[in-house]
């Protein structure tokens, strides 16, 4: 599992895989893409294109260029002499049971299979590979050709050879790759999403505030902080002199409190068409396409930023 990542398959061509598509001919890789669906191909292209000025802004490889993207109907023929696969294909564990087991049949022993699955355990997904052990989850957070995060996590049968091959590519690339060390329902980012969209569902169920104030509240305040640093190490900082002891010592108190009281709602027909209202009013007639670019403006200008300020600077 040592060698070099040149090549790499895409398997499935939606959002998902599209824009890891993007993402890894920006590196400079040769991609092979495959998905069995007529037209498939003219919309991967299309969206590479489209995508394209976006990762010229943030920084494309000396090799990078779409001209390195080859597609096929043919899943096995897509695997068969790359050095990575990422499957992208739709979240059915039947589906991806079989699917693994078949790119497990094609592609070179040493290499690595992952999935970009959401929801599903790779231990249920490689259990009919006959190398489980090369075989990891790799979920990206949308869109991964602009969002950094990749969650790496084995099934039972993953070696920790694979999970470190994993890792040293996705940082090879400028992701930046997070071990989950158990399995868990769901991929740690989409909990974290589901516990604080659960207490938003809440209070708009209560009429504590309405959609577009509850958006409003995350992304000016507590979200616009968590683009910057993750919860422990501004609880550090609000903690003053005495850091994450003061904090730790005077404020899990009040943050025991607050969890007794969120709520546990339940997402009914009148709640769903209420948080569909309140987006629709919210979106205006701005089109998902003008909210995708604005929303990619925004993140680019944050890793820009972000990647500015991390640089080593030089002693004066």
């Amino acid at each position: 599992m040592n060698k070099a990542v040149r090549r790499v398959a895409v398997v499935g061509t939606g959002a998902i895989g599209a824009s890891w598509t993007a993402l890894y001919l920006a590196r400079g890789l040769d991609v092979v893409a495959a998905n069995p669906h007529p037209g498939a191909e003219a919309k991967l292209r299309q969206f590479v294109d489209a995508a394209w000025s976006t990762l010229k802004a943030l920084g494309l490889s000396h090799k990078g260029s779409p001209e390195h993207l080859s597609f096929t109907n043919d899943v096995s023929r897509a695997a068969a002499e790359v050095d990575f696969v990422q499957e992208c294909a739709p979240e059915s564990l039947d589906l991806k049971i079989k699917l693994f087991a078949q790119l497990d049949a094609a592609a070179p022993v040493n290499t690595i299979i992952a999935s970009s699955s959401a929801t599903l355990s790779m231990s249920n997904i490689q259990s009919e590979c006959a190398h489980p052990e090369r075989c990891v989850i790799a979920h990206p957070v949308d869109p991964p050709h602009i969002v950094p995060l990749v969650e790496v996590v084995g099934g039972r049968r993953t070696s920790p050879e694979a999970i470190q091959k994993t890792m040293a590519f996705y940082v090879s690339i400028g992701r930046k790759p997070i071990h989950t060390r158990k399995e868990v329902t769901g991929r740690v980012a989409e909990r974290l999403q589901a516990a604080l969209y659960r207490e938003v569902a809440y209070l708009i169920d209560q009429g504590v505030l309405n959609v577009t104030d509850a958006d409003a509240i995350v992304c000016w305040g507590v979200g616009l902080r968590w683009g910057v640093m993750g919860p422990n190490m501004l609880f550090h900082l609000s903690g003053g002199e005495g850091g994450i002891h003061h904090f730790i010592e005077h404020l899990a108190r009040p943050i025991s409190a607050y969890w007794k009281d969120l709520g546990n709602t339940e997402l009914t027909p009148a709640l769903q068409q209420r948080i569909i209202d309140g987006v629709l009013e919210e979106a205006g007639n701005r089109s998902l396409q003008q909210l995708s670019k604005e929303r990619d403006e925004l993140l680019m200008g944050l890793l820009r930023l972000r990647a500015k300020l991390s640089r080593p600077r030089r002693a004066k």
